[in-house]
């Protein structure tokens, strides 16, 4: 475990076992992801599968702009509404404006983040980004999605999970194939948490063939895949939990700014939704 920063400034980045090499000869989801956001943090490999993929589906860059203001969104919710202090955001990417930490902690200063991600140099970012308020924790564990154990193992540290807790899986679930049962990994995290914890998921899906056609060729020339899903699988996320208005939706309009509202926002091939445990 390395601790970054001052005392009164606490970021936590807490190393898996045997830590790869960042590879900049394989494209990274991650990395493919901070490219269609406008990021910096990318190499040649991850611009051509990026390049491919908006030229097949011009509007995947639309997508990865409306999940991360979902992001913003359902945390500004979760911390101004709903009172959450606790977040375990797994498949956090590579960080960009308007992280989680950074949202949540400008409603409630003392809000404590765990970050999950299993790409090396997101943990390069973590060690320098991903800082806190003196009130509260950001923490970064590398760990593939699928090592619940080790995961909730880890997040122990920073997170009481006698208090609520907002699991965000944006994007991650994807990236399960339907035979590794994506919704048993949700539920397994799910269930170490208390009651009044939160699930919050938003994913690509099936609905435009021509984002079906792009990500065959992503998945069949990328070490890394995708797996598209339909809106009623993503909903499937949230058996047992309450849901919460709009419920599932596309998501540029689950609980849009006011702006958008007015523009109508345009439905995208991604869905949402933030459920509650009772």
């Amino acid at each position: 475990m390395i601790s970054i920063g001052t005392a009164d400034r606490r970021t936590t980045v807490t190393d898996g076992p045997g830590s790869p090499a960042i590879d900049s000869s394989a494209s990274h989801s991650a990395r493919v992801w901070n490219y269609l956001l406008g990021g910096k943090d990318h190499y040649a490999v991850d611009r051509e599968d990026g390049d491919m993929i908006l030229r097949m589906f011009p509007d995947i860059a639309r997508i990865a702009r409306q999940q991360r203001g979902f992001l913003v969104r359902a945390v500004r919710y979760l911390t101004a509404e709903a009172g959450v202090r606790q977040f375990l955001d797994i498949g956090t990417g590579l960080p960009t404006a308007d992280n989680t930490h950074q949202v949540a902690q400008r409603v409630a200063p003392d809000s404590r983040i765990v970050y999950v991600d299993n790409d090396p140099l997101v943990l390069v970012h973590a060690r320098v980004l991903l800082t806190s308020t003196p009130e509260g924790r950001t923490d970064y564990i590398e760990a593939d999605v699928r090592d619940t154990d080790t995961i909730l193992a880890a997040a122990r540290n920073t997170l009481d999970f006698d208090r609520p807790v907002a699991l965000m899986m944006l994007g991650i679930l994807g990236q399960l194939r339907d035979e590794e049962n994506p919704g048993a990994v949700a539920a397994r995290l799910l269930d170490a948490l208390p009651s009044g914890s939160y699930l919050a998921v938003s994913d690509g899906t099936d609905t435009s063939e021509a984002l079906v056609r792009a990500i065959e060729v992503y998945n069949a020339n990328s070490a890394s895949s995708y797996h598209l899903r339909t809106p009623e699988a993503i909903a499937r996320f949230f058996d047992g939990l309450e849901l919460v208005e709009p419920g599932v939706v596309t998501t540029s309009r689950w609980r849009p700014d006011v702006a958008d509202v007015e523009s109508g926002p345009r439905a995208v091939a991604s869905f949402c939704g933030v459920g509650r445990k009772p």
